[in-house]
């Protein structure tokens, strides 16, 4: 019985797991010594032959943590296979009574956790994909990146709202409802007026709005120096006609010589330094541009 436990958690034990198959503590730890298992939290045991992977990691930290944790944040997003990998540290939940502290590899958080915000997958306990969506959103640098993912493969807006309601006053609940508001007006209007706001900060001139080309509008164009600019929204946003489009619209602009740009929102807000950079140098030397 002991062997299939193994088996299914990729070669990982508990003591109270060993206890409940009618293996004692000390009986477990010499066969741990003497087949030279890994120790990797305070009673949990890897079995020798299998590697510390991130499916272990994230599965032994919840074993340390114990059956009334529950993995979040980022860990919880790789468990829902929306990260591709899981983070260095793996946070859990706890309820605040819990005696339980952080140690190396496991950042503990403490809260009371409503029934619809938790899931149990692969034999463990894991916020459930909508609060995962958001406390993922605001652990990662590229946050709207991945909310913008999320809500066009795993989650609808207004699930995310009701977690997010449930959750406020917790820790990042402002910054996700940031996010929030930012996903819901995330058009292609939106992310023009803030390549708009952009250009006029950086005192970039020669541009136009809504320019017309043949059959399509180009976004924002320098006519002179013939470079098309094209902004994307939160793609989740975009339907499959108007990304078709876009397509021919672009095809048609590189075929009459124009240089074409594609922005996305996430592009304007997080690397707004690189769009600047890349007009310039699509512009450079065709026409001046202040303070290049």
């Amino acid at each position: 019985m002991l062997d299939e436990l193994l088996r299914r958690q990729a070669g990982l034990v508990a003591v109270r797991q060993a206890q409940a198959h009618g293996v004692s503590p000390r009986t477990l730890q010499r066969r741990a010594a003497e087949a030279g298992w890994e120790r990797l939290h305070p009673a949990v045991y890897l079995a020798a032959g299998h590697r510390v992977t991130d499916e272990v990691r994230v599965r032994a930290a919840w074993l340390w943590a114990g059956e009334e944790a529950t993995v979040c944040g980022p860990a919880a997003a790789y468990w829902h296979g929306m990260l591709p990998t899981a983070p260095d540290v793996v946070d859990v939940t706890l309820a605040k009574s819990a005696g339980v502290r952080s140690r190396p590899g496991v950042r503990v958080r403490r809260r009371a956790l409503d029934h619809a915000d938790r899931v149990g997958i692969h034999d463990i306990w894991v916020s459930a994909v909508p609060l995962t969506t958001l406390e993922t959103a605001v652990a990662l640098p590229d946050g709207s990146a991945f909310l913008d993912r999320a809500l066009q493969r795993h989650v609808r807006l207004p699930t995310l709202r009701r977690a997010h309601s449930r959750n406020l006053g917790m820790r990042g609940s402002a910054a996700a409802g940031r996010l929030l508001t930012a996903a819901a007006d995330g058009a292609g209007s939106a992310a023009e007026r803030l390549l708009v706001r952009l250009l006029r900060d950086a005192a970039v001139e020669g541009w136009v709005l809504a320019h017309p080309f043949g059959p399509f509008v180009v976004d924002v164009a320098f006519p002179a120096a013939r470079v098309a600019i094209e902004v994307d929204g939160w793609a989740w946003h975009v339907d499959v006609e108007r990304f078709a489009t876009d397509r021919r619209k672009g095809n048609a602009l590189v075929a009459a010589g124009w240089t074409l740009l594609r922005f996305t929102w996430h592009d304007l807000t997080g690397a707004a330094d690189r769009v600047l950079a890349e007009i310039r140098a699509a512009l450079t030397p065709t026409i001046a541009v202040s303070g290049a």
